[in-house]
């Protein structure tokens, strides 16, 4: 199991270190006129040039990424272009937003979707072709669709919870709680139904192998066969659809942080991109694709306690 870590780790710093070069060298191209956006369009020439030279935009590529990486390594990000905040600040105070609003959406479509998944699985009927209707329905409608609807019903119309985010740096949970139930709802809705079709059908698979029918031979009852065996041998499948889904609201929550206007790192990555702000969004990359990394081991990890021909392998 260390061996199996300490490999997956590996992988993980190839693949940080290739997209970071990959992403600062397709911002090496858009830094052209960082400096006269900066200092504005009234800056003579020769203030533009020095500007230039502070950031270090009149050096290669190439020592602009080692420079760039060296000072990463030590956990010095560099300052934003525009604002001048420490990029390690400007993240570390909008990441707990984005990462509170994805686990908990990603929470409750854990349980939503084991609860339909299983449901739809043994009982069959009409609540297996809701699932299933569910998921085409779920997947054809984007997330910020949700969002819209949810802000004028429930916010605009019903006022039962803020259009826009109220959280601050002194704000307490209510107004956490207040702000990030639409955002949160607008994921789970978009996320459970395509969750539970994985998990119906995983469940589905398992109860189809020969050892389910040895066990309900043996006399073992239903509830321990589904709980104790089907749902441990399907979750690897369910894991592995949440992990995927985890990924993709780090990137898809950008669209429903800009809806209900809420300070987390996906606003930060739009805006920093916009402005052609390089530490900025080099930090955003650097703590996404660590993230990703973490998520992606923890999974692995919990497939191989649950499976062991997966610790095997």
């Amino acid at each position: 199991m260390v061996q199996f870590i300490i490999r997956k780790i590996a992988a993980g710093l190839v693949v940080l270190c290739a997209i970071s070069f990959l992403t600062y060298f397709l911002l090496y191209f858009s830094s052209s006129n960082i400096a006269r956006n900066i200092l504005g369009e009234y800056a003579s020439q020769e203030q533009v040039a020095q500007k230039e030279t502070e950031l270090g935009l009149d050096q290669p590529l190439p020592a602009r990424f080692l420079d760039w990486a060296g000072h990463s390594i030590t956990g010095d990000f560099g300052r934003s272009w525009f604002t001048g905040e420490p990029v390690a600040t400007a993240i570390a105070t909008r990441l707990p937003i984005t990462l509170t609003l994805v686990i908990a959406a990603i929470l409750l479509i854990a349980v939503l979707a084991t609860v339909l998944g299983m449901a739809a699985a043994v009982k069959r009927g009409w609540i297996d072709r809701l699932v299933q209707t569910g998921a085409i329905v779920g997947d054809a409608i984007p997330g910020f669709v949700l969002a819209i609807i949810l802000v004028t019903l429930f916010a605009i119309q019903l006022k039962l919870f803020p259009a826009t985010s109220s959280i601050a740096p002194d704000a307490g949970a209510s107004a956490w709680a207040a702000s990030l139930t639409l955002p949160a709802i607008a994921l789970v809705i978009n996320g459970v139904t395509g969750g539970a079709q994985q998990v119906r059908s995983a469940v589905i698979k398992q109860l189809e192998r020969d050892y389910v029918r040895t066990l309900r031979s043996r006399g073992i009852p239903e509830r321990e066969i589904l709980f104790k065996h089907v749902l441990r041998s399907a979750a690897p499948t369910g894991l592995t659809v949440l992990s995927l889904q985890f990924i993709g609201m780090l990137g898809g929550v950008v669209i429903i942080e800009q809806i209900f206007a809420l300070p987390g790192i996906g606003n930060l990555a739009v805006q920093s991109t916009t402005m052609g702000d390089i530490p900025l969004v080099m930090g955003v990359v650097l703590y996404t694709v660590v993230i990703v990394i973490i998520v992606n081991l923890l999974v692995d990890l919990i497939n191989g306690w649950l499976n062991p021909k997966v610790r095997v392998s």
